[in-house]
């Protein structure tokens, strides 16, 4: 075991002895802990102990910047033969026991084919996956993934992240997929961070005592007193952001440089670095020092700036640091702030992933950002990343945080995102052309869905779906009890029962109907004939008073207004006096004898509806009436005898019967059946819509692996499950589409095409450029639009089999920079190449460096003619120099090996 204090001349946090000892036990280890805390002298420990056990240690990084700088700093500290470095256009010492390569690089090594004795994974120890948080990357998440998937189990993984929210859930897809895994979590920051506000007042503590919250003296901004809400053309007060150069004037009275300035846009950062152009950060003998590293850099690379303004500002030790730059500017950049010599550096957010450069202080200029997705506010994992980027270790007691006022975001906004926890590690995982191709090369189908089902992705999915499972196990049991108590209940039966009884509710409405046609019939005939009926005489009648039962009655009296019936004063049966208009009577009874009701005393009444309840004295005649109506039916209405009616209501019995005759109707209450019922299906539909989901989401990548088969089979890269000599070809190349580029080789419309025509055509179908109004003053080649013509039938053909399957794999075929690429091919100078286009250094060197990438794949794609690899190579020499190729200090690139993976080269056997 090793002695750390021979190696670390400093005492370790705790954090780092935990995670020393789970690599000294052989597990593979999970660390994370906040940026700026350390985690990369775990990294260093397990790189001495395999160089102690003579074994090899990969370092991989998800940047090829963040591997250039991983490299010159190991072999600064283990010296220049045991470190090489793998990027995608280089290949240093490549048979060193530590190599530091791209996530990627380490991937493709993993797919690729090997000599036994040339196997670079033989006597791999450890690979450490530095910025493993990267899983989260839309690009590239897909490439960790992989990594951890197909990483030989003899080998230890150590995972490097900053802090996430869901630490153990990674832990456990590690030693789930690959083996025993130790996850050391720490929060601890050597330098702590104190968050700092700042308006156009000046700085102010953001959060309180406990950093729980806002500070009670940090207060939200609000329109001031005696003003409107609305200024003197109708627009709302909006607070003002303090100035650049007010902002960085604070925090130098302060002694909190340096500072990295984070603007999330290039313009913004350039633009920044002249609105401070009269001020100086620097004493007489930094600016001197700073001349003169500016006199080496300008000297060894004469094109290397495209803006005085630049030099100016660095010498005042100020600078921007974005992807528009140069890679050999922002390197000066960064080593000059690594020195201490540049106080503010204005950088967009790809500064904060991984680069060591460590500052003071850093400042946040928005809490939100424009996305493809449009406008939003920072997640919590991007703003502790950028925050973390402050307080260095060793130099400061203190680190300092400080988030800006603008027009939309505030103290509150600051505070909410400054005691947020991280987010959560997220699968990127989805399968390409290429991993179905390697996977088929190796792997049966069998083991090719093992693989493919091994995903992050899929084991967060195994832990949601146990909770999911959970819901549908007690759907189920709902089910099963509902099932058990209608057990008896045929449900045709009661869909004819609910038939009936809907046919019932029909028949009795259209009696209602009858009725009432019926009663306004007869009630003229009735009013009519009240006229010859003396009082005294029996008669049925209706009212609302009476809650609209027929009820038996004699006439007490009539009323007349203009010689016509006005009302009738009736006894009820229930001896009830009521004043009631002639509508209300439905029947009379001519036939019976009258009552005499001479010594009945009659109650004044005085208004329609009236009702008065009789006496002792009226009590004999309401029993006489009860005699009456028990000897003769006084209580259905004279048009409830007519025929219809008659024959309705005979219907409507005969369905009432066959109705209780009905087996459901023994279940008794038929509304609480219709609920079990509803629910029965209600269970039922959600079973099986969860079900479904459950099964899109288990089987997404893996429908997708097999849709990427039937194209690949469908353009010859494979007979059913068997690579072809095309598939062989597709399967070498790394892109975004690899199935495109690879057909675009083998379709023979570039082996006729210049080298300089031929890296434009190879720009063309791989490199994306995302930059708005893009132009360019060079243009194709007749040649090259030759070219592209007959590419577009393919584009389409390549386009539409993915639209089948809904594939949406990008098919770029862009012809607006091929002239960019020709041009610079054919010798142009890089000063003039940049005068004639839209697009910064920085892009145009991507750009390059892309098409670098993919024309050197060429020479490993066995169905390309000789004649396409030999132009591929005159083009690739034409194009990787200065300021495209590396840096010199990079050494050269070794001519015969691929720095993606080293293959077989079946020419050199």
């Amino acid at each position: 075991m090793l002695n750390l204090k021979e190696y670390f001349s400093f005492p370790l946090d705790p954090f780092q002895i935990e995670a020393i000892k789970a690599i000294n036990s052989g597990n593979s280890v999970v660390l994370t802990a906040p940026t700026g805390s350390g985690k990369t002298l775990i990294g260093e420990f397990a790189i001495y102990r395999g160089l102690s056990h003579e074994s090899r240690v990969f370092y991989t990084t998800p940047l090829k910047a963040l591997s250039n700088q991983k490299f010159r700093d190991f072999v600064n500290q283990f010296g220049e033969k045991k470190v090489g470095l793998l990027t995608g256009d280089l290949s240093i010492n490549r048979e060193a026991p530590v190599l530091v390569m791209t996530t990627e690089i380490f991937r493709n090594m993993l797919y690729g084919e090997f000599e036994e004795f040339d196997d670079p994974l033989v006597n791999l120890e450890s690979v450490i996956l530095d910025e493993c948080h990267y899983m989260n990357d839309p690009q590239r998440g897909t490439v960790w993934e992989e990594t951890i998937i197909h990483c030989p189990s003899r080998t230890q993984i150590i995972a490097l992240s900053a802090t996430i929210s869901n630490a153990d859930q990674l832990q456990n897809w590690i030693e789930k997929v690959h083996g025993p895994t130790v996850l050391v979590n720490s929060a601890y920051r050597p330098v702590p961070l104190d968050f700092i506000f700042c308006s156009a007042k000046g700085l102010h503590p953001l959060l309180n005592n406990k950093g729980s919250g806002i500070h009670p003296n940090c207060k939200i901004w609000r329109a001031p007193k005696g003003q409107k809400k609305k200024g003197k053309v109708g627009r709302i007060i909006q607070p003002k952001s303090p100035p650049i150069g007010f902002v960085i004037s604070k925090l130098a009275e302060r002694n909190m440089l340096p500072a990295i300035y984070f603007i999330f846009s290039r313009r913004g950062c350039d633009k920044a670095v002249e609105n401070i152009k009269d001020l100086s950060l620097v004493s007489y003998s930094e600016a001197n020092l700073i001349s003169q590293r500016l006199n080496i850099y300008l000297k060894n690379n004469a094109d290397g700036i495209k803006d005085k303004f630049h030099c100016e500002a660095l010498k005042r030790g100020i600078a921007s640091h974005h992807a528009g730059l140069l890679p050999a500017w922002k390197e000066l950049v960064e080593e000059l702030f690594q020195q201490g010599l540049i106080k503010v550096v204005f950088a967009t957010e790809t500064l904060s992933a991984g680069i060591n450069m460590p500052a003071r202080t850093t400042v946040i200029s928005t809490l939100s950002k424009r996305t493809e997705e449009g406008h939003r506010l920072l997640f919590s994992s991007e703003f502790l990343q950028m925050s973390g980027r402050a307080g260095r270790r060793g130099k400061d007691s203190q680190g300092y945080v400080v988030t800006l006022q603008t027009r939309f975001e505030g103290a509150k906004e600051a505070s909410i995102l400054a005691t947020s926890q991280p987010n959560p590690l997220v699968s990127q995982f989805t399968p390409s052309y290429g991993m179905v191709l390697n996977l088929l090369q190796n792997y049966n189908l069998d083991k090719s869905r093992e693989l493919v089902k091994r995903s992050f992705g899929s084991f967060l999915y195994s832990e949601e779906s146990s909770e999911e499972k959970i819901i549908l196990d007690n759907l189920d049991k709902d089910l099963i009890e509902l099932k058990k108590i209608t057990e008896n209940i045929s449900w045709k039966d009661f869909d004819a029962y609910e038939k009936l009884k809907s046919r019932l509710k029909e028949e009795r409405r259209l009696l209602r109907i009858l009725e009432k046609q019926a009663a306004e019939k007869l009630s003229e005939e009735i009013t009519n004939a009240l006229n010859f009926i003396k009082d005294g005489s029996l008669i049925s009648i209706k009212a609302p008073q009476l809650n609209r039962k027929v009820v038996p009655s004699l006439i007490c009296k009539k009323i007349y207004e203009s010689k016509k019936i006005k009302s009738l004063l009736c006894l009820t049966i229930d001896n009830l006096f009521i004043l009631i208009k002639p509508s209300c009577v439905v029947n009379i009874f001519p036939d019976l004898d009258d009552i005499d009701i001479l010594k009945l005393e009659e109650p004044k009444m005085n208004f329609s509806g009236e009702v008065v309840r009789g006496d002792n004295e009226s009590k004999p005649f309401a029993n006489k009436i009860s005699e009456i109506s028990e000897k003769y039916d006084l209580r259905t209405p004279q048009y409830d005898l007519t025929k219809e009616v008659l024959a309705q209501q005979q219907l409507i019995t005969n369905l009432d019967e066959t109705i209780a005759e009905q087996p459901v109707h023994r279940f008794g209450d038929s509304k609480k059946l219709k609920k079990y019922r509803k629910r029965i299906i209600d269970i039922e539909q959600e079973i099986i819509m969860r079900n479904s989901l459950l099964e899109d989401k288990e089987n997404h990548n893996w429908r997708k692996f097999t849709d990427l088969i039937k194209i690949l089979n469908h353009f010859g890269c494979l007979n059913d499950l068997e690579l072809t000599e095309v598939g062989q070809s597709v399967g070498a190349i790394r892109s975004e589409n690899e199935l495109w580029v690879g057909l675009v080789l083998l379709s023979g419309y570039l082996d006729d095409l210049d080298p300089p025509d031929l890296a434009a055509i190879i720009q063309a179908i791989c490199v994306d450029v995302r930059r708005p109004n893009i132009w360019c003053n060079f243009k194709p080649s007749l040649k090259v639009i030759e070219v592209f013509n007959e590419l577009e039938g393919l584009r389409k053909l390549v386009a539409s089999k993915q639209n089948k399957f809904y594939i949406d794999t990008p098919i770029f075929l862009e012809t607006e920079l091929t002239g960019i690429i020709s041009e610079w091919a054919r010798g142009r100078k890089w000063k003039e190449l940049i005068f004639n286009t839209s697009l910064d250094e920085g892009d145009v060197v991507r750009i390059l460096r892309r098409s670098i990438d993919v024309l050197n794949q060429i020479q490993y794609c066995i169905g390309v003619s000789n004649r396409l690899k030999n132009k591929a190579k005159l083009a690739l020499k034409s194009i990787n120099r200065f300021p495209v190729s590396e840096s010199n200090d990079l050494l050269k690139v070794a001519d015969n090996i691929n720095p993606a993976t080293k293959r077989i080269d079946n020419n050199s056997l």
